[in-house]
C-alpha cells in the first residue's frame, strides 16, 4: 500500500481499530493498488484493559491472530511477533497454544505500531455521502479535516451492556451519589475499591464473571468480604469446544445460518450461547477446587446462585448497601440479596455509532431495524459499499465475535473491495453437512464425483 497525499480518495475508510479492523489493516498493507485509512478515537491500541488479569488467556489458539488464517506468511503474524521480541522459544517450551490475554494485547500493539494507515487519537464526527464518495469529518492530532473514501468498514466494536434492572444503580454510582456498582470493563481499575467493601456480588455467567470470581475468591480471606455470584443461567456452563462443534465456526455453517429465515436465526442466537459465551472448563474446575480447599477450614463465605434473574436494584445510602431483587425462574419465586458492591459481568452489545446519522439512506435494514448484512458482510443499499465487523450476530451467527473468523471475514471484505481474491477464501472445510442434502445420489455416482473433484 503506497502513502497517499491529502487529495486522496481512499478505496475505503475503516472506523474503529479493534482486532478485526487491525487485522484488515495488516492484510491490506501489502496489497498494491489499494488505499485504506483506519481511524480510532483512542490514543493507542488497548484491548479490554479492565480485564487484563495476569493468568487470563485467549479461548482460541495463537493461529487465530490477525492474519495467519488468511496469510500464514504474513510478517504480522503472532509467531513473527514472538520471534521479533525474543520470546518464540519461551512460547514453544510453554507448550500451550493459547496466548495470554496481555500477550495478545502486546502483539496487537506491535502490529499497530508498524502500520502507517492506522491513525489513533482521531474521532469521526460525521459522515456524509455525495456523488459516490463518503466524506468523513474527523478531529485528530492535526485538527479537524475531511477524509474521503469510496467505501466504509465499520469496526467500532461493542459497548458494555448493563441490564435494565441495574441501570439506575450504575448510573448513580457513576454520578457520584450511589454505591460501588459498575461493569466488569472497569474491574482492574477498581479492584482495590471493591476489596474494601464488606460484600461483593458478581452478576453474569460467562468467562469474565468466572475470572473475576476466581480472583476475588483467592483473596477473600485476606480482605474478609463476602463474595456472591448470581446468574440467570441454570448452571455455570462450560464453553463447548469439541472438534465437531468447532466446525460450526466455518464458512459452510455461516452459509447455512445466513440462509435461514430471520426468526430462525434469532431463535438460534438465544440457544447457542454456550458455544461462545461459556466458561473455560479448566477455570470451572479451578473454582471448584479452590472452594473445596477453603471448605476444609470451615464454610466458605460465598454463594453461587443460579436461575436468578435481576428484576430491580436500589441503593440504600443509610445502610451503605444495594438491595438486589432477584427472581428464581425455575421455582417462580422472588428473593432479595444485599451487597455493598455489584459487578455486572453481563457482556457487551453493539450500538450503532452516532456519526452514521447523515448516511442512513445508504444503509440496508431488516424488519427489526438492524443492519441487513449480506453474506459478504456488506450492509449498504449498494452491495460492497458499507461493511461491518462484529455487528452481524443476527445474520451470521455466533461465529461473529470469534477471533478465529476475523481473517476469513477480512479476506471476504478485501475480495469485494479489490474485485479479486487477494487471499484464498475457504469455502469448504467441514466434514459435516449443516442443511438437508440437495439430493440423495446413488453410491456409484458419489464415487464418480469424488474422483473428478
Amino acid at each position: 500500500m503506497s502513502t497517499p497525499d491529502n487529495r486522496t480518495i481512499y478505496d475505503f475508510a475503516a472506523v474503529g481499530v479493534g482486532p478485526f479492523n487491525l487485522g484488515l489493516a495488516a492484510l491490506s498493507e501489502p496489497v498494491e493498488g489499494v488505499e485504506g485509512i483506519f481511524l480510532e478515537q483512542r490514543g493507542s491500541f488497548d484491548w479490554h484493559p479492565g480485564m487484563m488479569l495476569e493468568p487470563a488467556h485467549l479461548q482460541v489458539p495463537f493461529m487465530a491472530d490477525l492474519v495467519t488464517m488468511a496469510d500464514p506468511t504474513s510478517p504480522y503474524s503472532f509467531l513473527n511477533f514472538l520471534k521479533q521480541t525474543g520470546r518464540l522459544y519461551r512460547f514453544y517450551i510453554r507448550e500451550n497454544f493459547y496466548p495470554l490475554r496481555a500477550e495478545y494485547n502486546q502483539y496487537c500493539q506491535w502490529v499497530a505500531g508498524q502500520l502507517p494507515s492506522v491513525r489513533f487519537g482521531t474521532t469521526v464526527l460525521d459522515v456524509r455521502y455525495d456523488d459516490g464518495v463518503y466524506g468523513l469529518s474527523v478531529d485528530g492530532p492535526a485538527g479537524q479535516e475531511v477524509l474521503r473514501a469510496r467505501r466504509l468498514v465499520l469496526g467500532t466494536g461493542t459497548s458494555p451492556n448493563i441490564p435494565a434492572a441495574g441501570a439506575d444503580i450504575t448510573a448513580a454510582a457513576a454520578a457520584g451519589h450511589g454505591g460501588v456498582a459498575f461493569h466488569n470493563a472497569d474491574y482492574l481499575a477498581r479492584k482495590a475499591e471493591l476489596q474494601r467493601q464488606r460484600s461483593i456480588t458478581i452478576v453474569g455467567s460467562g468467562q469474565s464473571a468466572a475470572e473475576i470470581y476466581y480472583e476475588l475468591l483467592q483473596e477473600a480471606d485476606v480482605h474478609g468480604y463476602r463474595l456472591d455470584w448470581v446468574t440467570r443461567s441454570g448452571r455455570f456452563f462450560p464453553l463447548e469446544y469439541t472438534k465437531l462443534t468447532l466446525e460450526m465456526t466455518s464458512p459452510e455453517y455461516v452459509d447455512y445460518f445466513h440462509a435461514l429465515p430471520q426468526d430462525r436465526r434469532d431463535h438460534l442466537n438465544t440457544t447457542q450461547k454456550n458455544l461462545y459465551k461459556g466458561i473455560n472448563s479448566d477455570l470451572i474446575d479451578a473454582i471448584y477446587d479452590l472452594l473445596y480447599a477453603r471448605s476444609l477450614s470451615g464454610m466458605v463465605n460465598s454463594r453461587l446462585l443460579t436461575h436468578s434473574t435481576l428484576t430491580a436494584a436500589r441503593w440504600d445510602p443509610a445502610a451503605g448497601t444495594h438491595t438486589l431483587q432477584l427472581h428464581h425462574d425455575e421455582q417462580g419465586s422472588s428473593y432479595t440479596l444485599d451487597s455493598d458492591a455489584v459487578v455486572f459481568a453481563t457482556g457487551y452489545g453493539y450500538r450503532e455509532p452516532a456519526f452514521l446519522a447523515g448516511v442512513q439512506d445508504r444503509i440496508a435494514r431488516d424488519g427489526a431495524g438492524r443492519f441487513a448484512v449480506d453474506r459478504n458482510y456488506s450492509t449498504g443499499v449498494v452491495p460492497g459499499e458499507i461493511f461491518v465487523q462484529n455487528a452481524e450476530l443476527h445474520t451470521h451467527g455466533f461465529a461473529t465475535p470469534d477471533l478465529g473468523m476475523g481473517a476469513y471475514r477480512n479476506s471476504c471484505i478485501l475480495r469485494d473491495i479489490t474485485g479479486r481474491e487477494v487471499y484464498p477464501v475457504e469455502r469448504s472445510i467441514a466434514f459435516q453437512e449443516f442443511g438437508a442434502p440437495a439430493s440423495v445420489l446413488p453410491a456409484a455416482d458419489l464415487v464418480s464425483r469424488e474422483v473428478h473433484a
